[in-house]
């Protein structure tokens, strides 16, 4: 029976790793109208008995007629098969002359499945696919056995494609997907790096600015906690003591280095000095001593 098989096989394309999901044959009710026909021949033989023996060949080439007939049917359905595969759905038919009609996954847009009265009874139905394209090479299949379960099968390949996640890639994907890796592992091995650069800049920073309070550099303005008390609401703030402290290092250095004949300047850079030293070791004043 290897001559009324149709090998869907030799159309797959196996270079890019197509492979069959499922191969849908006609459903048994597809049949019944032919069978019938041929079952028909037998009365159209007993016309034999009524008919003039002239005309006895009438209901011989009508009988012949009905089985050939049914006959074809019965073997076009068996030739005609329905191909789901991991890239593409495709129909096989025709006995002498054979034609194929594809629909790739990625221009199925719906699947709507119609069951008839008598195919909820024997479970057939009928496929109707909504496509991209205008012009539609696969459009019906009809006389879908189990019509429930394949249009689940067709969901999941559509869902494992690529369209919506998972699917087996192609060949250049299949080809670029080292390419892919090393780029992604060279960007992730970079910012890490940049992230690592970063962090050990900020300790350096920190370090540096430790190190540079801990020696006491006076390039390093420093705010220290110190007591200032308001007249109104007795509020403690936060005071800098790096301006004053070189305020009163520059009043120290213009007292001593004032002549001593002139006492009214030298008091007054002194009583300047005196004022400096007294505001400095006020704002120096630790924070736990009450101020009056």
């Amino acid at each position: 029976m290897s001559l009324f098989d149709p090998h869907v096989e030799r159309h797959l394309i196996s270079d890019d790793g197509e492979v069959i999901i499922d191969e849908v044959r006609k459903h048994w009710a597809s049949n019944v109208f032919a069978a019938l026909e041929m079952m028909a021949a037998v009365p159209v033989l007993f016309l034999l008995a009524w008919l003039p023996s002239q005309l006895y060949f009438v209901p011989l080439l009508g009988s012949l007629f009905l089985v050939l007939h049914g006959g074809w049917r019965i073997l076009a359905r068996r030739m005609d098969r329905f191909v789901i595969t991991n890239m593409r759905v495709f129909r096989v038919h025709g006995i002498l002359s054979q034609r194929i009609a594809t629909m790739p996954i990625a221009r199925i847009l719906d699947i709507s499945v119609h069951k008839p009265i008598l195919g909820r009874i024997f479970n057939y139905g009928h496929f109707i696919f909504e496509s991209a394209a205008q012009d539609q090479g696969l459009r019906e299949i009809r006389f879908v056995a189990s019509p429930n379960e394949r249009g689940l099968t067709i969901q999941r390949v559509i869902q494992r494609a690529g369209l919506r996640g998972g699917g087996k890639p192609g060949a250049e994907e299949r080809r670029s997907e080292p390419a892919r890796v090393s780029r992604e592992r060279a960007e992730w091995a970079r910012a890490e790096q940049a992230a690592l650069d970063e962090r050990a800049r900020q300790r350096e920073e920190w370090d540096r600015e430790r190190n540079a309070r801990e020696a006491g550099d006076p390039r390093e303005p420093r705010t220290e906690p110190v007591p200032v008390q308001s007249a109104t609401d007795g509020h403690r703030g936060w005071l800098s003591t790096y301006d004053e402290r070189q305020n009163a290092a520059l009043s120290r250095g213009r007292g001593e280095g004032s002549s001593s004949g002139s006492g009214s300047s030298s008091g007054s850079s002194s009583g300047d000095g005196d004022e400096a030293r007294d505001r400095n070791d006020t704002a120096e004043m630790p924070w736990w001593r009450s101020s009056n």
